[in-house]
């Protein structure tokens, strides 16, 4: 059973699979959207050798699940989607407040993005 609720830590350090069982990498970080408090990416690290030739992405969070029982996290997309995507060097991380970046990130996942939901921009 997956918990509904833990720390960044117990999460950190977790190995990320896809849904076939294909191992991608492992969860280097999650970063948090503070006017939320929602979790906004999960960040990969993926290659190399004690951490000389990683490279680190960042990954929407609509798509990761936990998966609770195996002490992983599951990301919905395939090893060529995720090569593809605009990765960074662990010593050069991008500037996660830029709405640019950001939006060429959910559009290469085909994620879109909190801001655009279905909520937007409804009265309550």
């Amino acid at each position: 059973m997956t918990p509904s609720i833990l720390s960044s830590s117990t999460l950190v350090g977790d190995v990320v699979v896809d849904p076939d069982g294909t191992r991608l990498g492992y969860l280097k970080e999650l970063m948090i959207d503070l006017a939320s408090g929602s979790v906004a990416y999960a960040v990969l690290s993926r290659g190399g050798f004690g951490g000389v030739g990683e490279r680190l992405f960042a990954i929407p969070w609509q798509l990761v699940a936990v998966d609770g029982d195996e002490e992983r996290l599951v990301v919905d997309v395939t090893e060529e989607v995720l090569d593809d995507s605009p990765g960074f060097d662990p010593d050069d991380w991008p500037s996660f407040h830029d709405m640019l970046w950001q939006e060429r990130v959910h559009s290469h996942f085909d994620v879109v993005p909190d801001w655009e939901g279905p909520d937007v921009g409804v009265e309550v």
